[in-house]
């Protein structure tokens, strides 16, 4: 899924239309969150799965 430049842009100008240049920034955080927490789960997901093969092991 390699995005270029073309449609980095069309997202973009799309975004602009449906939500207009202020709500931008609050949007973009927003997804900054989200994404962060959504790693956070998924970190602590593995790690339970690592603990649980390591007892498998002993």
């Amino acid at each position: 899924m390699n995005l270029g430049f073309g449609e980095i842009a069309l997202i973009v100008f799309v975004a602009l239309l449906l939500f207009g240049p202020k709500k931008l920034p609050e949007l973009g955080k927003a997804a900054g969150k989200t994404l962060s927490e959504f790693k956070r789960a998924t970190k602590g997901i593995m790690d339970e799965e690592v603990d649980k093969s390591t007892e498998n092991n002993k």
